[in-house]
């Protein structure tokens, strides 16, 4: 190649953006993410207000609370999704807005509350998704292994060529999960996850969700079902846009706290088996 040419090229390639690195792993601990005094308004009204919050790797953290206390607002904050008027999210340590795009999609999934599509894609090429961060990168080779092992783990490798459009409801929300999985980010949000799926795959996600932990990643998740939440290594109780409580179930979930945030008297058992708190609804008899 000529000298003029070689210029060229070496022109060319810098017009090429190059590829964002991807995090280095994390040790058991460590913050993924964290909001530190965030303010969030929406529609001109608040919805958080000075929200503290941190995330470690290896383990599970449940946002629960009411209809309206700003769970999923939350988590779209710290999935830089959602701006903070006030305060700041970071990412691996580094504030959320330092972050391009390609490079927040390699340290955080997203699940939507709901998951649509215009087009009638097959569901592995919806799975498939999931990997587009990577695409040109040093573990793009690592595609059909990620995409095969995400649909085996949420069971929906039968129906892999289906349309997703006519999936039922609980099989979409698997299939999404698939997509976040897929991307093998270490950073999981989850919203709602469980809201669509029959008692087998609450159970399901739930055990996808500590197997992630275990393997060194951090997990949120939003949930309703506080038996579900008692499974998490940690529970933030949100209550009119801030927190009321956080730490482990077993000290979170008093009676007094949980019938207060909710505004109806509960009761809290320990399982017989397992010792973990069982919160069910104070009936008369």
């Amino acid at each position: 190649m000529s000298g003029t040419g070689a210029a060229r090229a070496r022109g060319l390639l810098r017009l090429v953006p190059s590829r964002p690195a991807p995090p280095p792993a994390a040790s058991p601990g460590d913050v993924l993410a964290d909001a530190e005094g965030v303010r969030v308004h929406l529609g001109g009204r608040p919805v958080l207000d000075g929200v503290d919050v941190a995330v470690r790797a290896g383990e599970v953290l449940a946002l629960v609370g009411p209809n309206g206390a700003g769970k999923s607002t939350l988590l779209g904050a710290l999935a830089a999704d959602v701006p903070a008027a006030e305060g700041v999210v970071r990412v691996h340590g580094r504030p959320v807005a330092d972050w391009t795009a390609p490079e927040l999609a390699l340290r955080r999934a997203v699940l939507p509350q709901s998951a649509s599509l215009s087009f009638p894609f097959p569901v592995e090429e919806v799975v498939r998704m999931g990997r587009a961060p990577w695409a040109g990168g040093e573990r793009e080779d690592e595609d059909d292994t990620a995409v095969a092992e995400a649909m085996a783990r949420t069971e929906v490798t039968g129906f892999a060529g289906r349309p997703f459009s006519a999936l039922s409801g609980g099989e979409r929300a698997r299939v999404a999960l698939a997509r976040v999985l897929a991307q093998r980010a270490p950073l999981l949000l989850l919203d709602e996850p469980t809201a669509a799926l029959d008692l087998r795959h609450q159970e399901l996600v739930l055990r996808l969700c500590r197997e992630r932990a275990r393997a060194g990643d951090a997990v949120v998740v939003v949930l309703h079902d506080l038996a579900l939440a008692a499974y998490a290594d940690r529970v933030a109780v949100l209550r009119a846009g801030r927190i009321a409580a956080d730490g482990p179930p077993a000290r979170v979930f008093s009676e007094e706290l949980l019938s207060d945030v909710y505004d109806q008297p509960v009761e809290v058992l320990a399982h017989p088996r397992t010792g973990a708190p069982l919160v069910l609804p104070r009936r008369d008899a």
